[in-house]
């Protein structure tokens, strides 16, 4: 008989497909993983967990670690001058910061991982590093304990967050265990205005959508609009798709991808037969004509005009000519409340032009946009000009400390200088507010970073985002400006605009035996599994079937992680403690330890609260971490109910032996809210699905997956699980060294190597108490 035709398939599918281990009948799916980022704050409890269990890191060829921290973690790696450096331990002054990262150069070394330390030229954030080293390929799967993993699907790579225990999950067995997304498709099409840049078609799309608007898809960016745009502009695109709540974003890699990766270290050699086999491949990935999505969104470019927000969410957005929304400019009632809510927050009246906002503050930098091309437009904007009087102080933080190198040898250093901002080193800086690179109360900041929740950049600091040049013409005019009547208009065209590559670390190699000589000899391509007994499943996680006591009521919508548990809090290499820091803001009063008495968890009887029940949609949206979850279970709470949640929050709750359980009927959301705000018990029946209220009358039924239930209800470990499929994990990376022998390192060299090959790092310095064994490091 005719073989079946293939039904047309989405860019997102054809990845997904190429990665499938194993796929269960009820939909659970065990994907391969090509590409791991590892970095300082989501890490060490994963590494942890290693040792614990016997197990090694299966595959250290397929991971990369540096101290950034990144997008929506970070600050704990300073941005002031490093030419004093000896080791980390006499450079980092905070404490808790200082160990988090000698914590992971203990880990690298123990794991014998590729690792770029503090006094490597090539550390940055690590959705920088990894598209410019070349690690970051079309058609893999990549994925970090940062939200903003999201940045490499610029690539045509499904690339996502995933928390701690993800993490681990992923240097055990090389594998995640997911399930199939939706398809969402955003077509820009037509001509950007001149001024208008791809932070603004972000900004503009997550205003249209909303920060909820893709949960549970992943997002091909697609039009004409895109696929004129760069690579880095492209990148800034996918890096805030999970601010519209998207798992992941995607564009189909085209020749303005290959031209990029040409000469990139860790992207196959140009004259290797891999390079030729690995384009003919990742020409291929591009979406089918007649391929089905669940959700279209079509938006034409002219309506995109520079646009910053005004709120404390993404989705807060209004073009610079425009002005301060209120609250009768909605419909919704949630949106009234949460406009309220912002307007208080962020100190403005509706009906204010938001070009009379003035700010204290600018910062340029970030995962979003810290790449050279950002700079360099940035420049175009100040040359010649200085900051505006009443700037307090304007950033300038590359992402890479080859962006800083590239950027100094074209001058950008000195124009920044020259105009008044300060020149940093590499890292995340002021995106979160973590070090010293923070707002005060009440401080005002012109941001290219890619949040502005609550206390995002500082506790009482407001945040407003925008492109590269908008923060430029901020900082000169002092106030929220339209850089069109500052600068000549440009845009993030792909064509006709000078090469944006970086260059630097190009220049770096300089032929075959330069190249060379910064590998390794081919590594092991065997995997490492656990010493221990993986046969079956292992009962790692205490059994969840009935919970029941007091449910807390919120009625908030939005509800994120940097509210859950404030950044302050996630310097730490442990699991626990952080009950306390749960709500943070909301439970004390601001500066004091106080407690807030209106807040609900600070009244009785919800101090015992076991249950959360929120009537606001997107609980849990933003960061991957996973303190979030540790610190709800913690507090003693196991089950989390509402509306909808944020995909990886949702994910990780899962993971700790927490049920979150989503509601969608009014109705019944509105009946358990009610037994909850009257102070009575009610009962969750995972085994049954169904939440009765403390005479056992049932309130609602929910749905679960099975696999996670039978996780749940059993207290079953994941990593036993999938390591009791390791013939099949072996049989896909026979097939992959097969199909793509690039992802296995042998295009890297002139010669063919055999078996996985993995670039050096730097060693991390042998010391005896902070005394460096050998000489000091030269800058």
């Amino acid at each position: 008989m005719p073989s079946a035709v293939k039904s047309p398939q989405t860019l997102y599918d054809k990845v997904f497909e190429d990665h499938i281990v194993e796929e269960k009948e009820d939909g659970t799916v065990l994907l391969y993983i090509d590409r791991h980022l590892v970095h300082e704050v989501t890490s060490p409890q994963a590494f942890e967990g290693l040792r614990n269990a016997g197990r090694k890191v299966r595959r250290p060829d397929c991971t990369l670690a540096t101290v950034d921290h990144t997008s929506d973690t970070c600050q704990n790696i300073p941005t002031a001058s490093r030419k004093n450096l000896t080791t980390t331990e006499k450079f980092i002054d905070e404490a808790d910061s200082r160990t988090q990262c000698m914590t992971l150069e203990d880990n690298v070394k123990a794991f014998d991982l590729t690792y770029f330390g503090l006094d490597d030229k090539r550390q940055g954030i690590v959705h920088i590093i990894g598209p410019e080293q070349g690690f970051t390929l079309p058609g893999t799967t990549v994925v970090c304990g940062d939200s903003h993993t999201s940045t490499h699907g610029a690539f045509g790579a499904l690339a996502f967050g995933i928390g701690t225990s993800e993490v681990e999950h992923v240097l055990a067995t090389q594998t995640l265990i997911t399930r199939r997304s939706k398809n969402m498709r955003v077509q820009v099409n037509g001509a950007l205005a001149a001024g208008v840049s791809s932070k603004d078609i972000i900004l503009h799309v997550i205003g249209i959508i909303g920060t909820a608007g893709g949960t549970g898809a992943v997002i091909e960016f697609c039009g004409s609009a895109i696929r004129e745009l760069s690579m880095e502009a492209r990148m800034s695109i996918c890096n805030m798709s999970i601010e519209g709540g998207a798992r992941a974003g995607m564009v189909a890699p085209d020749q303005i991808t290959i031209d990029y990766l040409k000469g990139r270290p860790l992207a196959p050699k140009v004259d290797s037969p891999e390079w030729k086999k690995a384009c003919n491949y990742w020409l291929g990935l591009r979406s089918d004509d007649g391929a089905k999505y669940d959700i279209e969104v079509n938006i034409d470019a002219k309506d995109i005009a520079p646009t910053v927000s005004w709120g404390t969410s993404p989705q807060d957005v209004v073009p610079i000519t425009g002005v301060v929304p209120g609250p009768d400019d909605f419909e919704d009632e949630v949106k009234k409340q949460a406009c309220e809510r912002a307007l208080k927050y962020m100190g403005l009246t509706a009906g204010t032009p938001m070009q009379e906002v003035q700010v204290d503050k600018v910062f340029i930098g970030s995962c979003t946009n810290a790449r050279i091309e950002d700079l360099r437009a940035a420049a175009r904007v100040v040359e010649g000009k200085k900051i505006a009087s009443n700037i307090k102080r304007a950033m300038i933080v590359p992402g890479s400390g080859l962006v800083k190198r590239q950027a100094e040898a074209e001058g950008l250093n000195k124009i920044f200088s020259d105009a008044g901002f300060e020149w940093r080193e590499a890292g995340c800086s002021m995106c979160l507010g973590m070090n010293p690179d923070i707002l005060s109360p009440g401080e005002r900041c012109a941001s290219t970073s890619n949040r502005n929740f609550e206390g995002r950049q500082g506790a009482g600091g407001r945040t407003h985002l925008m492109s590269p040049v908008m923060a430029a013409a901020a900082a000169i005019v002092g106030n929220l400006a339209d850089v069109r009547k500052l600068a000549p208009p440009t845009h993030a065209s792909a064509k006709g605009s000078p090469k944006i590559e970086l260059d630097a670390h190009v220049q770096d190699v300089d032929g075959d035996d330069e190249l060379e000589s910064i590998m390794d000899l081919p590594a092991d391509s065997q995997s490492h599994p656990s010493s221990t007994n993986t046969a079956g499943a292992t009962a790692g996680m205490p059994k969840f079937e009935t919970l029941r006591g007091y449910a807390a009521p919120m009625d908030i919508a939005n509800i994120d992680t940097d509210a859950i548990i404030p950044k302050q809090f996630l310097k730490t290499i442990k699991r626990s403690g952080l009950g306390s820091a749960l709500f943070h803001a909301w439970r004390y009063e601001a500066g004091s330890n106080d407690e807030n008495p209106d807040f609900v968890l600070n009244k009785e009887p919800w101090r015992q609260s076991k249950t959360l029940i929120c009537t606001g949609p997107n609980f849990g949206c933003g960061s991957s971490r996973e303190h979030a979850p540790w610190a709800l279970l913690d507090f003693g709470i196991k089950c989390i109910i509402a509306p909808s949640f944020g995909d990886i929050f949702f994910n990780n709750t899962f993971k700790n032996g927490m049920l979150p359980i989503q509601i969608t009927d009014t109705a019944a959301l509105q009946r358990i809210a009610a037994e909850a705000k009257a102070g009575k018990e009610i009962e969750v029946d995972l085994v049954n699905q169904v939440v009765r209220d403390a005479e056992g009358s049932e309130l609602a039924k929910f749905d679960v997956e099975q696999f996670r239930k039978h996780c749940l209800v059993n207290g079953l470990d994941d990593i036993g699980l999938t390591m009791s499929s390791v013939d099949k994990i072996e049989t896909h990376e026979k097939k992959r060294t097969s199909v793509w022998p690039w992802l296995d390192g042998s295009g890297y060299l002139a010669r063919h190597g055999k078996g996985p090959v993995k670039i050096e790092a730097k060693p991390v310095p042998k010391t005896n108490r902070g005394e460096v064994i050998g000489e000091p490091l030269e800058w």
